[in-house]
């Protein structure tokens, strides 16, 4: 075989190769247009726009771990596991919250709703421990108009006693409740509400006469000023609170707030506290500052006490370890002296709490 005919016969077989590829190739599809999500800015960080709508909508929540122990975070006389006496032991909770927000401009103004459900799992020592699963938040709200499950009116609109973890020691209110609410702001500062509720547990209304909230707030830089009256419609009865805001500077904050009842003549915890009225006796009082140390510390204390002999105090450090990872410690004091609502009692506890918010 010469050189001419080896190379007719590679180029030959080159071709064939080439034409059997050609035959097996790969046809790529055309990319679809990808429709990109867009960030919405109109109503604060996070929001970005549903595709395909002019609804705006943010996901965010937390993941916290608290561990309590003493008189009152922690679980006393525990039976032991070999039945031969009691312990005191850790109470301990994990929690996974998931919160939602949406908002878009209509023409009767901004259409909101909110939601946040929560996670839980206690450990054994309680009636209510293990898994359990609530519906904290679920409201919609067409300008001032709002509608649904939200937190009584009574503690929201002139606000939580401290930022502290257990700011009941001495209780102000009850939280759950479906409403229905207006909201007025009137500019320069003066806000009100009017919020009809339904109540919960033992203190659900009883007819067709709701629970009524009423409150006027004026806030400015220097804090505010608030009120609101509660109305209770099963016993007839009516209470109050009053609170004054002060922001010092940009490290310190003080509040004090007092609340008074009419049922004062009611003294059995199960059936002689209104819906609003949780203190014991006629009236409340409860008060506590916040000081930043710098971005990442805090520090926070709460005093409460009430006409049924009730003391508390709370106090805790808050630090960011990092942004979206703060850990809590707190320690708790009650006191209780001899009343026609309890005998005397006292008792210290603390918290440690492990919180991821996104």
């Amino acid at each position: 075989m010469n050189i001419k005919s080896l190379l007719l016969g590679s180029a030959a077989a080159l071709i064939a190769v080439s034409g059997a590829r050609a035959a097996d190739a790969v046809v790529v599809a055309e990319p679809e247009p990808a429709e990109y999500v867009k960030i919405c800015d109109v109503y604060g960080s996070g929001y970005f726009y549903i595709p395909g709508t002019e609804t705006c909508l943010r996901i965010g929540g937390f993941v916290r771990y608290d561990i309590g122990i003493g008189d009152r975070e922690g679980h006393q006389d525990v039976d032991d596991v070999l039945g031969d006496g009691t312990n005191d032991t850790y109470h301990k909770q994990a929690r996974f919250t998931l919160k939602t927000w949406t908002g878009q401009e209509t023409e009767l103004g901004t259409l909101k709703t909110f939601t946040e459900t929560r996670f839980n799992f206690k450990d054994g020592y309680h009636d209510d421990a293990g898994s359990s699963t609530s519906l904290n938040f679920a409201w919609i709200q067409l300008g001032g108009f709002r509608v649904g499950k939200d937190e009584s009116a009574f503690n929201t609109f002139n606000g939580y006693a401290g930022n502290v973890i257990d700011d009941t020691i001495v209780p102000y209110g009850e939280f759950d409740t479906n409403v229905i609410q207006y909201y007025f702001d009137a500019g320069n500062g003066f806000s009100a509400v009017v919020s009809l509720e339904d109540g919960a547990g033992v203190n659900t209304i009883d007819s067709y006469v709701p629970h009524i909230v009423g409150g006027v707030k004026y806030t400015q830089g220097w804090g505010a000023i608030s009120g609101v009256v509660g109305y209770d419609s099963n016993y007839e009865s009516w209470a109050g609170k009053a609170r004054l805001d002060v922001t010092v500077n940009d490290a310190i904050s003080l509040f004090v707030m007092g609340g008074y009842g009419s049922d004062s003549d009611f003294v059995d915890p199960n059936t002689g506290h209104s819906f609003f009225k949780l203190w014991d006796g006629s009236w409340a009082v409860w008060g506590g500052a916040s000081y930043k140390f710098n971005e990442k510390a805090s520090f926070n204390v709460q005093a409460s006490y009430d006409d049924g002999k009730t003391f508390g105090l709370a106090a805790n450090v808050a630090y960011d370890i990092v942004p979206g990872f703060t850990v809590t410690a707190e320690v708790d004091y009650f006191n209780k002296d001899d009343s026609d609502w309890h005998v005397s009692d006292d008792g210290v506890g603390g918290i440690l709490r492990f919180q991821r918010s996104f």
